[in-house]
């Protein structure tokens, strides 16, 4: 097949200058130039940022991440000239110049693969236990088929989001990738981990958030009730609300995760919404695979 066209989608919300800039000069410097680069201001008039080529989508208000990502993946998907999404943070960098080409040469030659996990690292190159898609500890070295992906650097397959449909916007933060990354599974699309791929990233903590622990809670619940078989969604829930007693040391991030808890415990879940460029009526499922 011909080369995969690459586009690539950027969230910003404007309190990252420097960063940005640093972000957007290592996707100009890929040996394999992206087809279109799109930039979601969440919030953020994009008035400060200037470059050639680049999709500039300001929003009035923020829709939360994944929600301010499903605004690019659609001008992408609606534009019909990519095949592959690179979606990166903003306060990331890509630190080789081979990048694109390395995405593009994996999908050429593996038409089912729907999603190509990087690794992400920090400045000296350590990878957080929480960045290795697996749920035993192992080497972030190691590559191989996975089932669950890092929202910070990653690629998606244009025709897999046409079948499964975008990000889930309704849970603004966390839990987002795994409720991506399980429609994919189960539609028969695989994700890849490849460390070669690197997405350098400041060492953080999720909890910096003000709503992590509210939202982590929440947003379980509602991916139990969307994508497990009925009789585990209680088990799951019941263990992860163990697990979470056990490990958790704050006691207002305690309080504020038994809140998130109930309240989704409390009104039915939404179902996904229909991927953009599905045909009206149809379910993303049912479209057909390019």
């Amino acid at each position: 097949m011909n080369a995969p066209r690459i586009g690539v989608v950027i969230v910003t919300m404007g309190d990252r200058p420097h960063e940005l800039a640093a972000l957007l000069d290592s996707v100009d410097r890929q040996d394999r130039p992206a087809q279109r680069v799109v930039l979601v201001g969440s919030a953020c008039p994009l008035t400060d940022v200037d470059r050639p080529g680049l999709t500039k989508l300001p929003l009035t208000e923020n829709p939360g991440c994944p929600g301010a990502r499903n605004v690019g993946l659609r001008a992408l998907l609606d534009a019909g000239d990519v095949d592959v999404v690179v979606e990166l943070d903003d306060d990331g960098l890509l630190i080789a110049d081979d990048v694109f080409r390395r995405v593009a040469e994996r999908y050429a030659a593996d038409p089912q693969l729907g999603v190509l996990a990087f690794r992400i690292a920090d400045e000296h190159g350590e990878t957080q236990r929480r960045h290795v898609p697996r749920l035993r500890a192992s080497d972030p070295m190691r590559a191989g088929q996975v089932t669950a992906f890092l929202g910070g650097g990653h690629a998606l397959s244009a025709p897999m989001l046409r079948r499964t449909g975008l990000w889930a916007g309704e849970f603004r933060f966390g839990h987002e990738e795994t409720d991506l990354a399980w429609r994919a599974v189960d539609d028969g699309w695989t994700i890849h981990y490849d460390p070669a791929l690197v997405l350098q990233h400041p060492k953080t903590s999720p909890a910096r958030h003000a709503v992590y622990h509210r939202y982590t809670a929440r947003n379980r619940v509602w991916l139990a009730k969307r994508r497990l078989p009925a009789p585990l969604v209680p088990l799951y829930l019941t263990t992860w609300l163990l697990i979470t007693l056990a490990r958790t040391r704050s006691l207002p991030g305690l309080t504020s995760w038994l809140a998130g808890f109930a309240e989704a415990c409390a009104p039915p879940a939404r179902p996904a919404a229909p991927c953009a460029g599905t045909p009206p009526g149809a379910s993303p499922a049912s479209a057909a695979r390019p």
